[in-house]
Order: structure tokens, then C-alpha cells, then sequence
């Protein structure tokens, strides 16, 4: 058999074998992207850049001597600064850590002050009318001394939670999602 007609017949052993390598591959790329443990990824990686960035907060206050705090809005939040000279709080533009952030689509926060839940509304930033803005919820003095809360923030549409909790002296605690993200139907 001339070897042309022999080499049209099929596949060999070991084209078959690399391309069961390249699914293999494929796959279990796909199942760590995804994730085996069911966890919300996502809200896990908010809850600890919170918790981070709140710590660096209480670090700065110290350092610097300045009262700073946490201003929380249903889906965003944003870091600001007491201006005794002024004699208010100001909006932390400057820094690109300490910037307003915008939670992730099907984020939103809960906060609880005293283990009483507070209600949290929106800002407006028209701000026409003269009034500054709102005070912070969560404050943070410059002897390193803060609002004592628990934060938590939850996937809509789910049982999906994490939470950052800070006492009195600063200490922040994160306890991040167990609950699968899975949709309610």
C-alpha cells in the first residue's frame, strides 16, 4: 500500500494524545477560572480591598495626626478627610487608592452601627444648594480611634455575604463568603 493511502486512513496515536492534552488543558483552565469552591470571588476581592484600604486609613490617621473617615452609599463608597480650618469633611480626590469606588454590578452594602441597622441613602453630588456633603458613618481619629461597625456587603439575588467589621481601636476583622453565588429562582 503506497504510504499516501495509508497516511488518509485516520489519525495516530499520538495526534489523538495531544489533542486529548489540549482539552485536558482547556478544561482545567476553565474549572480554576471558575472556581471549585463555589465562592463568590468577587465580593471576597471587595471585602478585602475594604478591609485594607480602612487599614491603611487607620495607619495614615495615626501617622499624620488627621481624623479621616468612610463615607458608605448603597453601592459605592468613598474615603474623606476632616479640614478643621474649614470645618468640614473633604472628599479624598488626590489619591488613587483612597478614590470613590463604585461597587461591582450586584454588590450592596449593609451597615450596622452598635448593632443597630443604619439605613444608607445615596449622596447627591449636585451639591447646589451650598450644603456640603454629608458626614462620614464611620469615622476614624487621628489618635487611631474609630466608629465601631460591621460592614456587609451582599450579591443580589443570592445568599452570598462578607462582611469587614472594625472596633473601637482600629482592629479590622474580615470574614469572607461562604454561600455559593448561586441565583434564586
Amino acid at each position: 500500500m503506497p504510504r499516501a493511502a495509508r497516511r488518509a486512513r485516520g489519525f495516530t496515536l499520538v495526534e489523538i494524545l495531544v489533542v486529548l492534552v489540549i482539552i485536558a488543558i482547556v478544561v482545567a483552565m476553565a474549572v480554576l477560572s471558575i472556581g471549585s469552591s463555589g465562592r463568590d470571588t468577587q465580593l471576597d476581592d471587595e471585602t478585602r480591598r475594604i478591609a485594607g484600604l480602612m487599614g491603611l486609613l487607620h495607619e495614615r490617621a495615626v501617622l499624620e495626626g488627621r481624623d479621616f473617615g468612610v463615607r458608605i452609599e448603597p453601592t459605592a463608597y468613598e474615603f474623606v478627610v476632616y479640614d478643621s480650618i474649614k470645618d468640614r469633611w473633604l472628599t479624598i480626590d488626590q489619591e488613587g487608592e483612597f478614590r470613590r469606588r463604585q461597587l461591582p454590578k450586584g454588590l450592596s452594602f449593609s451597615l450596622e452601627l452598635d448593632s443597630q441597622e443604619v439605613v444608607i441613602k445615596a449622596v447627591d453630588r449636585t451639591f447646589n444648594d451650598g450644603q456640603p456633603p454629608p458626614p462620614p458613618q464611620l469615622a476614624i481619629a487621628a489618635s487611631g480611634e474609630g466608629t465601631p461597625f460591621k460592614l456587609t456587603l451582599a450579591r443580589a439575588g443570592t445568599t452570598a455575604k462578607a462582611s469587614v467589621t472594625g472596633d473601637a481601636f482600629g482592629k479590622i476583622s474580615v470574614l469572607y463568603s461562604s454561600a455559593p453565588a448561586a441565583r434564586h429562582t
